[in-house]
C-alpha cells in the first residue's frame, strides 16, 4: 500500500492522513493502530480547520453508533426474560474478546495493559457498570428513542462535574448551554413522569428515572476517564473497564439470573461482541479526527433508535421526543464547539 498523501495548507505541514478510498487493507491498518501508544498519529494540528478533516473519522464514528444500536436492540429484545445485571455481565465479558484481540494483534498485550492506577480503573468500572445496569433496565421499560434521548444528558452533566471535580473553568456560555440542554431533558422526561407518585409503580416512569440516573453515572465514568487518560494507554482503559464491569456485575448473580435459552444466549453474546466492536471503531474515529468533529456525530444514534423502534417494536416517536431531542442536541453541539474554540480537546469516550 502506498505512502498516505498529506496536505500542506498555507505552507503548514499537517500530520493527518487525508481522506481516501475506504478499502479493506486501509481498515485493517487502522484497526491494528487503534491501541498504539502514539494515538495522535493521523490527526491534524488544532489550527488546520475543516479543509483537512478526513472522512475516515466520521465514517468510523457512524459505524460505532450502528454497532451500539445493534447492542441496544439485543438488550431490548431480552426484556422481561433476562435481568439487566445478567445482560451487563455478557455485555462486558464478551466485549473483552474483540478488544483484547486487537491489543494482542498489535503486540501490546503486556506493555499496553500496564497500569500504575488500579484504583482509577476500579472506580471507572464501578461507574460504568452502574450506568449500564440502569440504562439497560431503562431501555427494557421505555421506547428505544426515549431511553437514548434521556442519556444524551450525560455530556451536560460532565460539564458540571468537571467544574466541581476537576476544577475546570466553566464560563457563562457553557453553563447556558447546559441549562438549555436540561430543559430538553425535562421535555423528554415529562410524558413519562407526570405525577411524581407514579415513580416506582409505573413502568415508563421507572424507566425514565433509571435512564436519567444512568446519564449521571456515565458522566462520572467520563470524568474518571479524563483522569486516567493522563497516564494510562487507551488499551488499558478499555480492557480493564470490560473486565472490571464483568466482575462487578457478578454481584447481581443471586438476584434473579436465569439460564438463557439458545436464542437469548445468542442475543446476550451479541450484546458483548457489538459493544466491543463499537468501542474499537469509536477509538479509531477519534484517532482520525478531532473530538469537535466526532462528538456531535453521536446524535446519529437517534436515527438508528427511531428506525429500529419503528421496525421491531412498533414505537412511533412523539412530538415531545422530537422537540426535547432537538434542544438537547443543540446544546450538546454548542458545548463541543465552545470547547473547540477555547482549545480544549476532550478525550475519546473509552
Amino acid at each position: 500500500m502506498g505512502t498516505p498523501r498529506r496536505s500542506a495548507s498555507s505552507g503548514a505541514r499537517s500530520n493527518r492522513v487525508e481522506a481516501g478510498p475506504i478499502d479493506g487493507n486501509r481498515l485493517l491498518e487502522d484497526v491494528r493502530a487503534v491501541f498504539e501508544p502514539k494515538r495522535s498519529a493521523g490527526r491534524c494540528s488544532r489550527g488546520d480547520g475543516f479543509s483537512h478533516v478526513t472522512l475516515l473519522g466520521p465514517f468510523y464514528k457512524i459505524v460505532s453508533t450502528l454497532a451500539f444500536a445493534f447492542m441496544l436492540v439485543a438488550v431490548k429484545l431480552l426484556a422481561d426474560r433476562v435481568p439487566s445485571g445478567e445482560v451487563v455481565f455478557f455485555r462486558s465479558a464478551f466485549a473483552v474478546f474483540p478488544v483484547v484481540a486487537m491489543v494482542w494483534w498489535q503486540g501490546q498485550l503486556r506493555d499496553g495493559l500496564t497500569t500504575s492506577r488500579p484504583g482509577g480503573h476500579v472506580m471507572r468500572s464501578v461507574y460504568g457498570v452502574s450506568a449500564m445496569s440502569l440504562w439497560f433496565a431503562g431501555v427494557q421499560r421505555l421506547p428505544l428513542a426515549d431511553a437514548l434521548a434521556i442519556t444524551y444528558a450525560a455530556p451536560l452533566v460532565v460539564v458540571a462535574l468537571a467544574a466541581v471535580m476537576l476544577g475546570e473553568v466553566v464560563r457563562a456560555h457553557r453553563w447556558s448551554a447546559v441549562a438549555i440542554g436540561f430543559v430538553g431533558v425535562l421535555i423528554v422526561l415529562s410524558p413519562h413522569l407526570g405525577d411524581v407518585e407514579r415513580i416506582g409503580s409505573d413502568r415508563g416512569a421507572t424507566g425514565a428515572v433509571m435512564c436519567f440516573l444512568s446519564a449521571f453515572f456515565m458522566a462520572l465514568a467520563q470524568i474518571e476517564v479524563r483522569k486516567l487518560a493522563t497516564t494510562e494507554k487507551t488499551g488499558a482503559i478499555v480492557v480493564y473497564f470490560s473486565i472490571g464491569s464483568a466482575l462487578f456485575s457478578l454481584i447481581t448473580l443471586p438476584f434473579g439470573w436465569v439460564m438463557p435459552n439458545g436464542t437469548d444466549l445468542v442475543l446476550l453474546i451479541s450484546c458483548g461482541l457489538f459493544g466491543g466492536i463499537g468501542q474499537i471503531f469509536l477509538t479509531m474515529a477519534y484517532r482520525h479526527s478531532d473530538a469537535s468533529v466526532i462528538a456531535p456525530l453521536e446524535y446519529a444514534s437517534m436515527v438508528w433508535a427511531v428506525a429500529s423502534g419503528l421496525w421491531l417494536f412498533d414505537e412511533a416517536p412523539t412530538s415531545t421526543l422530537a422537540l426535547g431531542t432537538v434542544v438537547i442536541v443543540a446544546s450538546g453541539v454548542a458545548i463541543v464547539w465552545r470547547e473547540r474554540a477555547i482549545g480544549r480537546t476532550p478525550p475519546p469516550e473509552v
